[in-house]
């Protein structure tokens, strides 16, 4: 097993993949030292003497500059390490060629649904309007858990505080979030349950929702029922007996959207899992397929190398204004840019926004940008994809679910039970996290330090990603784990 690891050859730092004691000798590039003092597993060291002021290289870019003089073997950390991050900046086109080429088909066993639009799941949906009529919604879905059988999958309800007291592009980000999930292919039919007074009501959603299959989804008004449980009820055996005829049937992957999100990070989610997620994207893409990756706060200092990868100046362009626009949301709130990472990704050895960015990046693998997205806006172009959203997991990756994504891969370095709309994959960066949560975590890439390369964990998960798609639960979808959230932009009335 590798110890430590210099990621490219220009970096100045390595990165502890054990905890190393202090005093132990390390022979790199034809040079000695000796450590100055220990260092945890996925933090960095120097590899060589470095005064203060200099960039800190990692990644092969900066992520930071030495606060202090360090000698070789000297830890790197937030305590003499800070960010070189600014506010809004000038950036110049300076395109990159993709590597990949295309390769041959793969399958998976999908639903095909009556538009054409293909699903990995065929549940029925209970998606609320309004936060008023949140419990209605969750006993429907108590209660209706008998009608589950056959290809019907699941029966789950969706939560969530918003529908009325909102105003703007707030009010209208929540009804585009709504109806993006009603049009959801993973859903085989979908009951929309209303209060009947609220700002985003069942008339105002409609004309988000545009054409649907009155068969798929169905409409009930609580204020204008006696027993809205009771009717609910008889609407949902309905929409069984609908979403029961849909059977799994091979479905090409280039049919596949998959959202790439990485939340609870550590020192090696850069080296290990994320590099990975970035293996399995260009083999997606290279099948035809499609990915998404989200996030916008942690592409801060990575940005450049994501914008060089847009196929054409226009895409350019849109990427500048997706990074502006959110260090300008930072900015009209008062808040700093750069205010991150959080305490657990300090932990783990994560020091600067830069260091955190260039590991989160990692994940989009080396295809070209074929598109970039608003938040809520369903993706259109094969390809990778850039959707602004912010960095919270949970508000991520129910933006990836609702712009179309299937499934999301996210990776960890500490673990989390959360899931989103759609089946929400765990990968760990390193395999004590594996086997301490063996009830969280789908796959591991913690391998990768003990002798696995790259290619082999890549094709493994793109194999389980497939048979994902084909039926096979992950963790979070066993333990009956279903969450939501829209982002909140502005006042409550």
């Amino acid at each position: 097993m590798k110890e430590f690891i210099q990621i490219h050859p220009n970096d100045n730092v390595a990165v502890a993949l054990s905890p190393l004691p202090s005093g132990k000798e390390i022979t790199l590039g034809g040079s000695t030292f000796r450590l100055r003092e220990e260092i945890p597993q996925g933090h960095k060291f120097t590899l060589l003497p470095l005064k203060s002021g200099t960039p800190v290289i990692k990644y092969g870019c900066p992520i930071g500059t030495l606060q202090e003089d360090c000698p070789a073997g000297v830890w790197v950390h937030t305590h003499n390490l800070k960010t070189g991050l600014g506010e809004l900046l000038t950036y110049t086109y300076d395109p990159q060629q993709s590597p990949l080429t295309a390769e041959n088909a793969r399958y998976f066993q999908g639903y095909r649904r009556k538009d054409g639009k293909v699903g990995i799941r065929n549940g029925i949906w209970i998606i609320p309007t309004v936060g008023c009529v949140n419990n209605v919604a969750t006993a429907i879905e108590r209660q209706a858990q008998q009608f589950v059988g056959g290809s019907v999958e699941e029966i789950a309800a969706f939560p969530h505080p918003y529908g009325c007291s909102q105003m703007g592009d707030d009010q209208e980000h929540t009804r585009q979030i709504l109806a993006d999930l009603i049009n959801h292919p993973n859903a085989g039919s979908v009951l929309v349950l209303g209060l009947g007074c609220e700002n985003s009501s069942i008339h105002e959603l409609k004309k988000y929702i545009g054409d649907y299959d009155p068969n798929r989804v169905r409409f009930l008004v609580a204020q204008e029922c006696d027993d809205e449980i009771t009717e609910g009820l008889k609407i949902i055996r309905e929409l069984a007996e609908y979403a029961g005829t849909f059977q799994r049937e091979p479905i090409p992957a280039s049919e596949l959207i998959i959202g790439m999100k990485c939340g609870g990070s550590d020192g090696l989610s850069g080296i290990t899992a994320n590099p990975v997620v970035g293996g399995f994207s260009d083999r997606l893409i290279a099948c035809g397929g499609t990915t998404i990756l989200t996030e916008v706060p942690e592409m801060f200092g990575a940005e450049t190398l994501l914008m060089n990868r847009c196929e054409n100046e226009a895409l350019f362009h849109q990427t500048v204004d997706l990074i502006n626009d959110f260090k300008n949301y930072f900015k009209s709130h008062n808040q700093t840019i750069y205010e991150n990472p959080s305490p657990g990704n300090k932990k783990g050895g994560i020091s600067t926004l830069e260091d955190k960015s260039l590991g989160c990046t990692q994940k989009s693998g080396s295809a070209a940008v074929k598109g970039v997205l608003s938040y809520g806006e369903p993706v259109s172009v094969k390809g990778l994809n850039l959707l602004s959203a912010p960095g919270n997991d949970l508000v991520a990756s129910t933006a990836l679910a609702a712009s179309g994504a299937h499934i999301v891969l996210f990776t960890t370095g500490r673990g989390t039970p959360f899931a989103c709309p759609v089946p929400t994959m765990k990968i760990s960066s390193n395999t004590a996290l594996y086997e301490k949560k063996s009830n969280w975590i789908d796959f591991n890439c913690g391998t990768l330090v003990d002798g696995d390369t790259l290619d082999t964990l890549s094709d493994r998960l793109f194999d389980l990603v497939l048979r994902i798609a084909s039926g096979e639960k992950v963790k979070s979808e066993a333990a009956g784990f279903h969450d939501m959230a829209i982002f909140k932009q502005g006042v409550t009335l």
